[in-house]
């Protein structure tokens, strides 16, 4: 170290020792900072990423998730999707009974009163069918239903027993003439002509199983109160159909179905 003669350090070595610090003083600043930034550094590149993706990361690069592991206990899964139904052949066809009635896209079917548009098959079995009830003897009904594959439907679920039997078990009075009546006033109604040209095919009675009951007018809301009460209409309306008895005959002259419910 130089001195001056006085014992105290002269001009240019104060310099020195000043421009030497002034110096020294980024060098330990940038030494100060540089730890935190390195560690910022080792958790951006080492840290393993989180499982679940942020809501920011782009999850449509490539690795840029990490697959979960399947939970605990569960097997991978090997399955393969199922195969389309083929249509299950050996199933039996839908009667229509519980089809959806009313499709808001498609124009609403003609309303006829007209039998004798009906094809003559349909047009006997109407006949039939009003003629037994009309005789007041439900063993009238009992050619007509069927038995086996071919039976009519008279119920949304399969029955056990006599099919006769489970008319009259549906009827107010022991003899059945309670459902006599219900089935020729739900035939006496006007009816519609649905999914023509197909093999559902139908003529349905009454036509209220297809309309919509917010649109029916005065005159139709009449005809509808002789089948049923003001009371069962708002519960219909609540659910959105005609929920009643109907009747299902095909062009062919069967009778498909005589159900009520949903």
């Amino acid at each position: 170290m130089h001195f001056s003669m006085s014992g105290k350090p002269n001009g240019l070595v104060l310099y020195i020792r000043l421009a030497a610090c002034c110096a020294a003083i980024p060098l330990l600043t940038c030494l100060a900072s540089s730890p935190a930034h390195a560690l910022s550094e080792i958790k951006r590149e080492e840290l393993p990423s989180p499982v679940t993706p942020s809501a920011d990361d782009d999850a449509s690069q490539p690795g840029s998730t990490i697959p979960m592991p399947d939970p605990l206990g569960t097997p991978p899964s090997t399955s393969q999707p199922a195969a389309p139904d083929a249509g299950k052949p050996d199933s039996p066809p839908d009667s229509g009974a519980n089809r959806p009635r009313v499709d808001p896209e498609a124009p609403l079917p003609e309303v006829v009163y007209d039998l004798g548009k009906l094809p003559e098959p349909v047009r006997r079995m109407h006949g039939l069918i009003i003629e037994a009830c009309k005789s007041g003897d439900i063993e009238k009904l009992r050619p007509l239903v069927g038995k086996g594959d071919g039976m009519t439907q008279l119920s949304l679920a399969d029955i056990d027993g006599d099919a006769i039997a489970f008319l009259k078990g549906l009827s107010g009075d022991p003899d059945g003439q309670e459902i006599l009546a219900i089935l020729e006033e739900v035939l006496n109604a006007g009816y519609v002509h649905v999914d023509a040209g197909t093999p559902q095919e139908l003529y349905v009675w009454p036509y209220f199983f297809a309309l919509p009951l917010d649109k029916l007018d005065a005159r139709q809301r009449v005809e509808l109160f002789k089948i049923v009460t003001a009371g069962d209409f708002d519960d219909m309306k609540q659910f959105g159909a005609y929920i009643f008895y109907r009747v299902g005959i095909t062009p062919a002259g069967q009778w498909t179905f005589f159900v009520a419910g949903d």
